[in-house]
């Protein structure tokens, strides 16, 4: 069985609560799951699977505890490892920047060699600009608690769906 993390990082809990609920739908038996800033990036190098998740702050910049931890994972071998991101953003009020901050991870993990899966469709957000919109997709899920949180765990748990064969 492969070996899974999820980290990430979290400003105001939003991204921690989908990391958790992310954990419990895989099952907490199969994933290790980490605050970035805690375990710093030479952990993500001990995983097969990684599910990589932030969220975007500012004119589209990476949440704290990633931009701490960025220059680090030019290091990280990715051959062979398999990717998966979800972000947050708030569509509205920062359009212009919705969910850089997987785009700005997804760059990063995809040039070290990664095989990325997981990308998700664009419907039903309203947004004028993403580095996570790549190929007529996010690169990974895409979660916006400000304006959507309704959608939130519905999404979540079919995304866990579509990628979890690929992660195990």
């Amino acid at each position: 069985m492969k070996k899974i993390g999820l980290f990430w990082g979290s400003q105001t809990g939003n991204t921690e609560n989908a990391a958790d609920l992310i954990a419990a739908v895989i099952g907490y038996e199969h994933v290790d799951n980490y605050n970035i800033r805690d375990v710093g990036a030479d952990t993500l190098a001990g995983y097969d699977s990684l599910l990589i998740g932030t969220s975007t702050w500012g004119a589209g910049e990476l949440q704290d505890d990633w931009y701490n931890v960025f220059p680090s994972l030019d290091s990280l071998d990715c051959r062979g490892k398999t990717v998966a991101f979800f972000g947050l953003g708030d569509q509205l009020s920062y359009g212009d920047y919705f969910l850089d901050g997987m785009g700005i991870l997804y760059e990063k993990f995809f040039e070290r060699g990664a095989k990325v899966i997981g990308a998700w469709p664009a419907e039903g957000y309203d947004y004028s600009g993403s580095r996570a919109f790549v190929h007529g997709s996010f690169v990974g899920l895409a979660l916006d608690a400000d304006n959507q949180d309704h959608l939130s765990a519905s999404r979540i748990q079919q995304w866990v769906s579509l990628i979890r064969p690929a992660l195990l």
